[in-house]
């Protein structure tokens, strides 16, 4: 199975939230199986502005370590991927950096990893991985 990290649903495992045991065992079965996670680069962008936002520079730039220590590769926006997200806002409620994890997730057929209650609105057009 192929997963996609919703910020939301990284964000748990890196402040050691509930449900971030879940998100740890992904990460243990996606290095065991040399198959990476998938992050979009709006995603990433998401959680690096929070952390910055609420701890500083030198905390982002530590949180960015770690994410690239981490079984994640970081899929960068083109046209199809933002054509997607583009979609999904038209038709969805949802935040427009959640369209990019559910756009990622549909186009490879992934499911999202999240506890984003904004996902119930699209649980239909993709899996979800609850946390």
């Amino acid at each position: 199975m192929v997963y996609v990290l919703d910020a939301h649903g990284l964000l748990v495992f890196l402040e050691n939230e509930p449900g971030s045991k879940k998100v740890e065992s992904l990460f243990v079965d996606a290095s065991s199986r040399d198959s990476p996670l998938l992050l979009s680069s709006v995603n990433f962008g998401e959680i690096y502005y929070i952390i910055l936002r609420e701890c500083g520079k030198e905390k982002a730039e530590a949180v960015e370590k770690v994410i690239h220590s981490l079984p994640i590769e970081i899929v960068t926006t083109d046209i199809n991927l933002a054509r997607e997200a583009a979609f999904l806002k038209a038709h969805f409620k949802m935040s427009y950096a959640d369209c990019f994890a559910a756009a990622l997730a549909k186009m490879h057929g992934a499911q999202v990893i999240t506890g984003d209650p904004e996902f119930k609105a699209v649980e239909k057009e993709i899996k979800i991985f609850w946390v």
